[in-house]
């Protein structure tokens, strides 16, 4: 699969975009001054512990208190493996364990209210950005990434991403992490660590330790609430992070970030430094490659399939349903491949908005119904392989008889609706306005209410143009017996902006 990087750079925001086989399947956008936070170390205090949640609350510096759960806090090696360390960015390596027959009991870990309390100073790290109306949430288990490795300073265990699918070369990277590792602390060994040898191994090594070290010594001085660590910024985070020999082009626009970004990839990625080239064209980067036009349909509820059929995306703060239509597609000889057709093309273009809008939390995808068990097998194989190049983590459950498939996918940021929108002040993000003669009959209950107690023989009524015309209009009868029934003369005066609903009532 060829891969392509575009970094777009404007004063207030940087974007990029990455494209797999020339179609937009990810973007990032970061702005300066609200910079993700995921990935920060910071000392914190503890604001509360809730012995009923099993959780606490920690100020880590932010408006609102991060949550810290008692398993991020308390549990053991095995469960931070299961939990937390699922792999590069959401990939899940197969941690090397020990077998069950041979594992030591444990006891259970003791309850939260006994290894924490009000006022105590924890080091944590940020796992998850405040979405929503949920604050940030943070766990005291840390990882560090570096380009091949992640250093896991809590736990012993060696790591393999599970991207990299060749047995002997798992096997050998396994080995050689393990002999080459001097101090405390475990490894996952990153997708981009295929082929590579024990120069590159021992500089992440060296690099990562070092910088444990100082995170802590600045954690023995540091008063708290305090951040010890930042993450760096996105151009280095991609070039560390998606910089992969599979990239063909990676084009920055702006030429002091192509500069660094250079930089960073002579640092890291030498080999590939000179594929970073600097975009000179007079037509903005996004709009001469047709990005922006695909940013647009990321925004929109329902997506068009090429075939003609369509999928609507409707998204709550901790559920997103996707339902699959046929739309103007009717297929030529038999329904069931007709229908077999468009869920096959729906689930590529779902996984591509999934990847790309960062959709998370519990997804519902309601694939039209399959009378044929093959048929929804084939789909379900189809939407896994479709998953296999996504680095978010996800749970798939099998498709029901009736087509529906539960999946979730761990998300540790904004999603893109949330990043780049927000809520309209007409309809408070219900997505729905009052309709015309709902405004004008509540408007004239107001009138009505207000009537017995003004004075004056006019009413003026100012008010938007859309109900102005419809009271004069399809209701213009029903406002004259109104006038009578009051004995007074109904004064409109329209405007044409402003919301639906707002209006001025005067007594004249």
């Amino acid at each position: 699969m060829s891969k392509k990087i575009f970094v777009n750079v404007c004063p207030t925001e940087t974007r990029v975009a990455l494209l797999e086989d020339n179609l937009l399947t990810e973007l990032y956008v970061e702005r300066p001054r609200t910079r993700s936070i995921v990935g920060n170390i910071c000392k914190g205090v503890v604001t509360n512990v809730l012995p009923g949640m099993q959780a606490a609350f920690v100020d880590i510096g932010l408006g609102k208190d991060a949550f810290l759960y008692g398993g991020d806090f308390i549990s053991h090696v095995q469960e931070y493996e299961r939990m937390m360390l699922a792999g590069e960015d959401g990939e899940e390596p197969e941690i090397e364990v020990e077998e069950p027959e041979t594992r030591e009991r444990r006891e259970p870990p003791p309850p939260i209210q006994d290894v924490l309390r009000k006022g105590q100073e924890v080091l944590i790290q940020v796992s998850k950005e405040s979405l929503g109306t949920k604050g940030a949430r943070v766990t005291s288990f840390v990882s560090l990434p570096g380009r091949s490795l992640v250093y896991m300073p809590q736990v012993n265990h060696v790591g393999v991403s599970r991207r990299i699918r060749d047995g002997a070369e798992r096997d050998r990277l396994r080995t050689l992490v393990k002999q080459l590792r001097t101090s405390p602390g475990g490894y996952i060994i990153r997708t981009v660590a295929e082929g590579k040898g024990e120069e590159e191994f021992v500089a992440d090594m060296e690099f990562l330790t070092r910088l444990w070290g100082e995170i802590q010594a600045r954690y023995a001085q540091a008063p708290a609430p305090s951040v010890l660590h930042e993450e760096m910024d996105l151009t280095f985070r991609v070039i560390r992070d998606l910089f992969s020999p599979d990239v063909e082009e990676f084009v920055v626009d702006d030429d002091e970030t192509s500069r660094k970004c250079q930089e960073f990839a002579k640092a890291l990625v030498p080999a590939l430094a000179d594929r970073v080239a600097l975009y000179t064209g007079r037509e903005p980067l996004f709009e001469a490659r047709g990005l922006e036009g695909d940013l647009d349909k990321a925004l929109r509820r329902k997506v068009w399939l090429k075939s003609g059929g369509y999928i609507v995306i409707d998204q709550t703060e901790a559920l997103v349903a996707i339902d699959v239509n046929t739309g103007k597609y009717v297929g030529k000889r038999d329904f069931e491949q007709t229908i077999l057709k468009i869920n096959l093309e729906a689930v590529k273009e779902i996984v591509r908005q999934i990847r790309l809008r960062d959709l998370g939390g519990i997804i519902i995808l309601d694939f039209i119904d399959m009378e044929r068990e093959d048929h929804r097998q084939q789909v379900w194989k189809a939407l896994r392989k479709a998953l296999a190049e996504d680095k978010a983590r996800t749970n798939v459950l099998p498709i029901s008889e009736l087509g529906i498939v539960e999946m979730t996918r761990k998300r540790v940021r904004q999603d893109l609706l949330s990043l780049v929108t927000e809520k309209c002040p007409a309809c408070k993000g219900s997505g729905a306005i009052r309709s015309v003669s709902t405004i004008a009959a509540d408007l004239l209950r107001k009138i009505q209410a207000r009537a017995p107690e003004a004075g004056g023989r006019e009413i003026a009524v100012r008010l938007h143009q859309d109900v102005a015309t419809y009271l004069q209009s399809e209701e213009r009868e029903a406002l004259e017996r109104f006038q009578a029934r009051l004995d007074r003369k109904i004064i409109l005066h329209p405007v044409s902006n402003g919301p639906r609903e707002a209006h001025e009532i005067s007594f004249r």
